[in-house]
């Protein structure tokens, strides 16, 4: 976001490119620069506009950018179609951010951590004079902050919901990636909130059944497997074919790929009763000392490429 006046700007980055995303990066924005311009001129972004102006009629914006605006009390401006010299400040200040604050590359250690850098390369940038004026940005900023609009006392909640639906292995569809929803085969349709960082599945009654980080966000998700095991029992035969099959460690992935639906479905029930106790790691790295001896000998008829003789 820059501000032609002072030629003050500041930059968020974000993990994708969807409206949640988009007004969250304005909320972080506003917060930066104090206050909430009172107009402020946008691309023709999907996250934004329905349709663009043309032939007369003007811009139509989407339902969720509206209401953004309306709680902060700006005016959006959408530039017109292939017109990009409409906002040439902030392609500019674009450009400047990209070989100013990225040349050297900066390590970094999360998208926390890039946001808290670039803020203070903003402010840093600031201290220096205005090209023309031969005033300092900082001094021009804080006179154009006096025709701002305050912050609201609250943020604007942004979310997206929608209804969605599992297949028959329990998942469900988010940003592209399929993700394991306990206990989603009782229902035949689920709730979806999407943050710009977290997702949530709630069932018709409102109990939530999932809460993750969007797949996009690249954290490391707990598998669910009591969840799982609870769906392979009752389908034994997608067992082998599930995406989470090969996340299994060696051993027992090796102890449920048998041929016998009967005994896969029995070794499953195994599993689901020591599971509450102990992680999956565990149950492999312990695999003997936590099988019942009836199936010691069972296991040990065949060849584990994992144990060695």
């Amino acid at each position: 976001m820059s501000f032609p006046y002072s030629n003050g700007g500041f930059v968020v980055p974000l993990p994708a490119e969807n409206q949640e995303c988009f007004l969250e990066g304005l909320k972080v924005l506003f917060r930066q620069a104090g206050f909430v311009p009172r107009k402020l001129r946008l691309d023709n972004l999907s996250a934004a506009v329905v349709k663009a102006r043309s032939q007369g009629k003007e811009t139509i914006f989407t339902d969720a950018f509206q209401r953004f605006a309306i709680h902060y009390g700006f005016e959006p401006l959408a530039c017109n179609p292939r017109k990009g010299n409409e906002k040439g400040h902030v392609e500019n200040k674009a450009g400047y951010v990209r070989y100013n604050f990225f040349t050297p590359s900066p390590v970094i250690q999360d998208l926390t951590h890039l946001r808290e850098l670039l803020f203070e390369k903003c402010q840093k940038d600031h201290k220096r004079k205005h090209y023309k004026k031969n005033v300092v940005i900082a001094d021009l900023f804080e006179e154009e902050k006096k025709y701002g609009l305050a912050l609201p006392d609250e943020d604007d909640p942004v979310f997206k919901q929608s209804m969605v639906t599992a297949n028959k292995y329990g998942e469900v569809r988010i940003d592209g990636t399929l993700v394991h929803v306990p206990q989603s085969y009782h229902y035949s349709k689920l709730h979806l909130i999407q943050y710009w960082n977290h997702y949530k599945i709630l069932s018709p009654n409102g109990e939530i059944l999932c809460k993750e980080p969007r797949p996009y966000m690249n954290q490391t998700r707990e598998i669910p497997w009591y969840s799982i095991l609870q769906n392979w029992r009752r389908k034994p035969r997608s067992i082998v074919y599930s995406r989470y099959f090969p996340y299994l460690p060696g051993r027992i992935a090796h102890y449920l790929n048998i041929e016998s639906m009967k005994l896969r479905k029995e070794r499953v029930e195994w599993l689901l009763s020591i599971i509450i106790h102990h992680d999956m790691q565990e149950i492999d790295e312990r695999f003997y000392e936590l099988l019942p001896e009836e199936k010691q000998f069972e296991a040990s008829s065949t060849n584990h490429p994992y144990d060695v003789n």
